[in-house]
Protein backbone atom coordinates (compact mmCIF):
# COMPACT_ATOMS: atom_id res chain seq x y z
CA UNK A 1 0.00 0.00 0.00
CA UNK A 2 2.80 2.40 0.92
CA UNK A 3 4.50 1.66 -2.37
CA UNK A 4 1.43 2.77 -4.34
CA UNK A 5 1.01 5.89 -2.21
CA UNK A 6 4.64 6.86 -2.86
CA UNK A 7 4.21 6.30 -6.59
CA UNK A 8 1.04 8.39 -6.59
CA UNK A 9 2.78 11.25 -4.73
CA UNK A 10 5.69 11.11 -7.16
CA UNK A 11 3.40 11.26 -10.21
CA UNK A 12 1.40 14.10 -8.64
CA UNK A 13 4.56 16.08 -7.90
CA UNK A 14 5.93 15.58 -11.40
CA UNK A 15 2.65 16.69 -12.99
CA UNK A 16 2.48 19.98 -11.07
CA UNK A 17 4.78 21.57 -13.66
CA UNK A 18 2.05 21.20 -16.26
CA UNK A 19 -0.24 23.33 -14.14
CA UNK A 20 2.17 26.27 -14.14
CA UNK A 21 1.79 26.97 -17.87
CA UNK A 22 -0.59 29.80 -18.62
CA UNK A 23 -3.75 28.79 -20.42
CA UNK A 24 -5.64 31.21 -22.64
CA UNK A 25 -9.21 30.70 -23.62
CA UNK A 26 -9.02 32.20 -27.11
CA UNK A 27 -5.97 31.37 -29.22
CA UNK A 28 -5.87 32.86 -32.71
CA UNK A 29 -7.64 30.88 -35.42
CA UNK A 30 -4.67 31.15 -37.79
CA UNK A 31 -1.95 28.76 -36.52
CA UNK A 32 0.83 30.82 -38.15
CA UNK A 33 -0.28 34.00 -36.38
CA UNK A 34 -0.74 32.10 -33.12
CA UNK A 35 2.83 30.80 -33.41
CA UNK A 36 4.06 34.37 -34.04
CA UNK A 37 2.15 35.60 -31.01
CA UNK A 38 3.51 32.79 -28.81
CA UNK A 39 7.10 33.51 -29.86
CA UNK A 40 6.61 37.18 -29.08
CA UNK A 41 5.05 36.36 -25.71
CA UNK A 42 8.27 34.56 -24.74
CA UNK A 43 10.16 37.86 -25.16
CA UNK A 44 7.79 40.05 -23.13
CA UNK A 45 8.31 40.34 -19.37
CA UNK A 46 5.42 39.93 -17.00
CA UNK A 47 5.39 43.24 -15.14
CA UNK A 48 3.99 41.57 -12.03
CA UNK A 49 6.26 38.50 -11.90
CA UNK A 50 9.23 40.40 -13.42
CA UNK A 51 11.39 37.39 -14.26
CA UNK A 52 8.78 35.42 -16.18
CA UNK A 53 7.56 35.91 -19.68
CA UNK A 54 3.91 36.70 -20.20
CA UNK A 55 3.55 33.30 -21.82
CA UNK A 56 4.49 31.55 -18.56
CA UNK A 57 2.72 33.86 -16.13
CA UNK A 58 -0.79 33.46 -14.75
CA UNK A 59 -0.96 37.05 -13.50
CA UNK A 60 -3.95 39.07 -14.64
CA UNK A 61 -1.74 41.72 -16.26
CA UNK A 62 0.07 38.98 -18.20
CA UNK A 63 -3.29 37.76 -19.51
CA UNK A 64 -4.11 41.30 -20.61
CA UNK A 65 -0.74 41.62 -22.36
CA UNK A 66 -1.26 38.27 -24.10
CA UNK A 67 -4.63 39.53 -25.31
CA UNK A 68 -3.00 42.72 -26.63
CA UNK A 69 -0.30 40.72 -28.43
CA UNK A 70 -2.88 38.42 -30.02
CA UNK A 71 -5.12 41.32 -30.98
CA UNK A 72 -2.28 43.26 -32.61
CA UNK A 73 -0.99 40.18 -34.47
CA UNK A 74 -4.53 39.36 -35.63
CA UNK A 75 -4.85 42.90 -36.99
CA UNK A 76 -1.76 42.30 -39.12
CA UNK A 77 0.96 44.02 -37.05
CA UNK A 78 4.40 42.49 -37.32
CA UNK A 79 6.08 41.22 -34.13
CA UNK A 80 8.45 44.22 -34.33
CA UNK A 81 5.50 46.63 -34.40
CA UNK A 82 3.85 44.89 -31.45
CA UNK A 83 7.14 44.95 -29.54
CA UNK A 84 7.53 48.68 -30.30
CA UNK A 85 3.94 49.32 -29.18
CA UNK A 86 4.58 47.61 -25.82
CA UNK A 87 7.92 49.41 -25.35
CA UNK A 88 6.25 52.76 -26.05
CA UNK A 89 3.62 51.94 -23.47
CA UNK A 90 5.74 50.27 -20.74
CA UNK A 91 9.36 51.16 -21.57
CA UNK A 92 12.31 48.87 -22.28
CA UNK A 93 11.64 47.07 -18.98
CA UNK A 94 8.82 45.11 -20.66
CA UNK A 95 11.39 43.24 -22.79
CA UNK A 96 13.13 40.25 -21.24
CA UNK A 97 16.21 41.20 -23.29
CA UNK A 98 16.24 45.01 -23.42
CA UNK A 99 18.33 46.57 -26.21
CA UNK A 100 21.75 48.05 -25.45
CA UNK A 101 21.42 51.80 -25.83
CA UNK A 102 22.32 54.86 -23.80
CA UNK A 103 19.19 54.66 -21.67
CA UNK A 104 19.91 51.01 -20.75
CA UNK A 105 23.69 51.16 -20.18
CA UNK A 106 23.21 51.12 -16.42
CA UNK A 107 20.83 48.17 -16.68
CA UNK A 108 23.40 46.16 -18.63
CA UNK A 109 26.39 47.32 -16.56
CA UNK A 110 24.83 46.87 -13.11
CA UNK A 111 25.77 43.18 -12.67
CA UNK A 112 29.39 44.01 -13.47
CA UNK A 113 29.31 47.01 -11.14
CA UNK A 114 28.00 44.87 -8.29
CA UNK A 115 30.77 42.30 -8.82
CA UNK A 116 33.38 45.09 -8.99
CA UNK A 117 32.13 46.70 -5.77
CA UNK A 118 32.18 43.36 -3.94
CA UNK A 119 35.70 42.64 -5.20
CA UNK A 120 36.92 46.07 -4.04
CA UNK A 121 35.33 45.59 -0.62
CA UNK A 122 36.99 42.18 -0.25
CA UNK A 123 40.38 43.53 -1.31
CA UNK A 124 40.08 46.46 1.10
CA UNK A 125 39.03 44.10 3.90
CA UNK A 126 42.05 41.86 3.26
CA UNK A 127 44.42 44.86 3.31
CA UNK A 128 43.05 46.04 6.64
CA UNK A 129 43.28 42.57 8.13
CA UNK A 130 46.82 42.02 6.83
CA UNK A 131 48.36 45.10 8.47
CA UNK A 132 49.06 44.29 12.15
CA UNK A 133 49.08 47.11 14.66
CA UNK A 134 52.56 48.12 15.87
CA UNK A 135 53.61 46.98 19.34
CA UNK A 136 53.31 49.43 22.20
CA UNK A 137 56.35 50.21 24.36
CA UNK A 138 54.99 48.00 27.13
CA UNK A 139 54.51 45.09 24.70
CA UNK A 140 58.04 45.57 23.37
CA UNK A 141 59.41 45.39 26.93
CA UNK A 142 57.38 42.22 27.63
CA UNK A 143 58.63 40.64 24.41
CA UNK A 144 62.23 41.55 25.22
CA UNK A 145 61.89 40.08 28.70
CA UNK A 146 60.40 36.86 27.30
CA UNK A 147 63.17 36.51 24.74
CA UNK A 148 65.89 37.04 27.34
CA UNK A 149 64.44 34.29 29.56
CA UNK A 150 64.55 31.69 26.78
CA UNK A 151 67.61 29.37 27.01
Amino acid sequence: MMKYLSAFCLILTMSLGALSVAVDEKPLADPVKEAQARELMKEIRCLVCQNQSIEDSNAELARDLRAIVRERIALGDSPDNVRAYLVDRYGDWVLLRPPVKTSTYFLWASPFLVVLIIALLLINRNRQAAAPAPLSDAEKEQLKALLEREP
